[in-house]
């Protein structure tokens, strides 16, 4: 069983009081556990969530840091790991909740790989959000994230959310400080890690995924992510099943007649998306033409 961790929370205009207050509450409850929670604002511009979280610093083992300046979802993990000092990192996203009173000791006890990998599950009320289009998003795609699913492709499933890596592994595969943007970041980590011959594991430990940003602000961060996909396209190739389909449109006709239909229809589908009543059935047509018209 490990004996030490650094837990790593980068935060961004969020509260993150209360998962920090659980997770210390699980370290102190094991014996001969050495531990730090250290939690690092990049850039959050909300006064009120920063002075909210400053009472993090008043917890044991915990470290409160405030970056003025955003640095990005892969500096500032980064910059997180250059401040652990333990040999085992355990990257949490500020916006998860925890569902396992041991879901810490499960981490610690869990065995072999370089990194590991607990996953998400969506949590939230179905019919308050049957409108929301994130929530349907995940949870159409919830089956597929499973640990037994996940484990066939390791590399390729990799999420920032809940992921617990060797120190030393982070050294020699720090995230990618070129992806400024929203997505990806994680992918390409995988990738790496493959690489460089590191072993990854997936276990059924997740946190709980119950934050759900509103319609048009999912569709414009798909979008960004989408963006993110084109500039790194080369490197990303193989890691993302978008990529793929739109690389197996060989014909130019084809593609050409694609994105004339999404010149076309795009901003229609667009509005449902972003509006009161979205249908999940438009999103994955939109992105891939939104993604082709990127590429034009």
């Amino acid at each position: 069983m490990r004996n030490s961790v650094s837990i790593l929370i980068p935060v961004y205009n969020g509260k993150c009081t209360e998962l920090v207050r659980q997770l210390v509450c699980q370290a102190e409850s094991i014996n001969g556990l050495d531990y730090e929670i250290i939690v690092a604002e990049d850039g959050s511009t909300d006064e009120a969530t920063v002075m909210a979280n400053r009472v993090i610093e008043t917890l044991p083992h915990c470290i409160y840091i405030i970056r003025k300046i955003n640095v990005g979802r892969a500096a500032i993990r980064n910059f997180l790991a250059s401040q652990a000092k333990y040999s085992w990192l355990l990257f949490i996203d500020c916006d998860m909740t925890v569902l396992n009173e041991n879901f810490l000791s499960e981490y610690l006890k869990s065995e072999g790989g370089d990194v590991v990998d607990g996953g998400v599950r969506i949590g939230g009320d179905a019919h308050q959000l049957k409108h929301n289009l994130r929530y349907l998003y995940e949870k159409d795609a919830e089956a597929d994230h499973t640990a037994t699913r996940r484990q066939q492709q390791p590399y390729h499933h990799l999420h920032t959310a809940n992921l617990m890596v060797r120190s030393d592994v982070m050294q020699s595969c720090p995230f990618d400080e070129r992806f400024r943007r929203y997505g990806y970041e994680d992918v390409l980590l995988g990738k790496h890690l493959k690489l460089k011959g590191y072993k990854v594991s997936h276990i059924d430990n997740p946190m709980g995924f119950n934050t759900f940003e509103g319609n048009a602000e999912f569709v414009a961060k798909t979008e960004e992510s989408l963006q993110t996909l084109n500039t790194f396209r080369d490197e990303l190739r193989g890691y993302s099943n978008l990529l793929t389909v739109a690389d197996g449109i060989h014909l130019g006709a084809v593609r050409s007649l694609l994105v004339a239909m999404f010149n076309i229809f795009g901003p229609l589908v667009r509005r449902n998306l972003c509006g009161k009543y979205p249908l999940l059935s438009l999103f994955k047509p939109y992105k891939l033409g939104y993604f082709l018209k990127l590429r034009k």
